[in-house]
């Protein structure tokens, strides 16, 4: 059964989830970079993601994207999503993470952090939901209080979602808004 045997602790941090923050290549991308002859930038998302990302913004949760490299297909896919908080070029994802949490009169314990690689270890340590996708690298792995069982890129941030949405009571609404 889909997220079956969740721990009673990632649970209870995914019910006070107001916040959830995904890195971007390697957690909403496969982490491969595309570069055409001319040298632009393409990358690819998965559509689940989006809905799930629309889904948790619809109920409630506001989501933001925080990633070091500066990327226009980033800026168009936050923008059809409507993500309003995207903050690209981020050398240091937790000073931004707090930056964030400050603006939006957030506490800690009520965001969720969603990465693959080392840049995300620091944000990951002061989120109250850290989660690793499938092929995080080890490390981060290790810090999170959950990973995901499909790869960045590959529905991983749709699992989180989901995860989300049990966890908050929401995702028996969310499937019947859909039948």
């Amino acid at each position: 059964m889909y997220l079956a045997d969740l721990p009673a602790d990632v649970l209870d941090r995914a019910a006070k989830v107001r916040l959830a923050v995904f890195d971007v290549d390697g957690t909403l991308t496969d982490g491969r970079l595309w570069y055409s002859e001319d040298g632009h930038e393409t990358k690819v998302f998965h559509v689940h993601d989006g809905l799930g990302l629309k889904q948790l913004q619809a109920n409630g949760v506001q989501v933001a994207l925080i990633t070091a490299r500066i990327s226009h297909p980033v800026a168009l896919r936050a923008e059809e999503l409507d993500i309003a908080h995207v903050y690209q070029g981020q050398g240091d994802k937790r000073a931004c993470l707090l930056e964030l949490l400050d603006a939006l009169h957030l506490a800690p314990e009520q965001v969720a952090f969603i990465g693959d690689d080392l840049p995300d270890l620091s944000p990951m340590r002061i989120a109250g939901l850290s989660i690793a996708v499938a092929n995080a690298h080890p490390w981060v792995a290790e810090q999170a209080h959950w990973q995901t069982s499909k790869s960045g890129g590959m529905g991983a941030a749709r699992e989180v979602c989901d995860l989300i949405l049990l966890a908050q009571g929401k995702s028996a609404a969310e499937r019947e808004r859909w039948q």
